[in-house]
């Protein structure tokens, strides 16, 4: 008993990690910040308590990325092996056919869930449940197709609020598109920090095919065309503050990212990224 009892308690520990708790705990918060302060404008303490819809909503999307997170492992454990073997899970507590079968039923709960909501919501979550399929199966290996379809993804989490809640839908865009071009950069610089094992199994991402130094002109070209992009809109927006706020921690991202030289850099920079994501959406809300 005692020794079933310490297996399921590591198994649980293995799925959480599995999965990125921590990560799908960063999606939920901030679905639950957008549809409290832009959809329902946080003028109603009954808005602190989402209806059972958005639930459904914010737990397809949690199912959705976690189903995600386990192909990718799945596929990649050779190279996490080599990147990343403290974080590898699959094949040790985990099989790979329980891995295939989680993969399976988190995607199906979370079509049904969609399903409750409207047929829109259901074919939104089954295209991202393939696009994550296809990204770990071939896109993750190729050059910035694959980066370009995770951030597509990253921003579908905020987006498709909006699918279901029309109000204030505009705002809602915008901030996707901050959220687009921030995991943009923070997926290139993961694929920085990942260049060994990469090369070692065949991987044709932007590092290996043009160097470190053209990785990061065009991390950096990217990142002036969203300063650019941020100015505009704080332009043409009475609440410019927060737009111009959000200036200063990418010109720091930059000047980090010249200086990175090691891999412990782009552990750094991948981190900052993936924070910087959900602290810049929540504070243009708020702000």
């Amino acid at each position: 008993m005692k020794l079933t009892i310490k297996y399921l308690r590591l198994y649980g520990k293995s799925l959480l990690k599995l999965i990125r708790w921590v990560n799908l705990l960063l999606v939920f918060f901030t679905q639950y910040v957008v549809y409290v302060l832009i959809v329902r404008n946080g003028d109603d303490l009954a808005a602190l308590w989402p209806p059972i819809e958005f639930f459904f909503l914010t737990i397809s999307t949690l199912l959705i990325a976690a189903a995600g997170y386990v192909i990718n492992d799945y596929y990649d454990i050779k190279i996490d092996l080599v990147n990343k073997p403290g974080r590898v899970v699959i094949g040790k507590i985990i099989t790979r056919r329980q891995s295939l079968f989680i993969h399976a039923i988190f995607n199906g709960v979370a079509i049904l869930l969609g399903l409750l909501l409207s047929w829109r919501v259901a074919l939104f979550f089954t295209t991202c449940g393939f696009l994550l399929w296809l990204y770990s199966n071939y896109l993750k290996r190729t050059a910035l197709w694959g980066n370009v379809c995770v951030s597509l993804l990253t921003a579908a989490t905020i987006w498709v609020v909006t699918l279901y809640y029309k109000e204030n839908s505009r705002l809602v865009v915008l901030y996707s598109v901050f959220a687009f071009f921030i995991s943009l950069v923070r997926e290139v610089v993961k694929d920085m920090e990942d260049v060994k094992g990469d090369v070692a199994y065949g991987c044709r991402t932007l590092p290996i095919i043009w160097g470190f130094r053209k990785t990061k002109l065009f991390l950096i070209a990217i990142m002036m065309i969203f300063i650019g992009l941020l100015l505009y809109q704080a332009g043409i927006n009475a609440r410019s503050l927060p737009y111009y706020v959000l200036v200063f921690p990418i010109i720091y991202l930059i000047v980090r990212l010249l200086i990175a030289d090691k891999r412990r850099d782009y552990m750094f920079l991948s981190s900052y990224c993936k924070w910087f994501m959900v602290v810049g959406v929540i504070s243009l809300i708020v702000v």
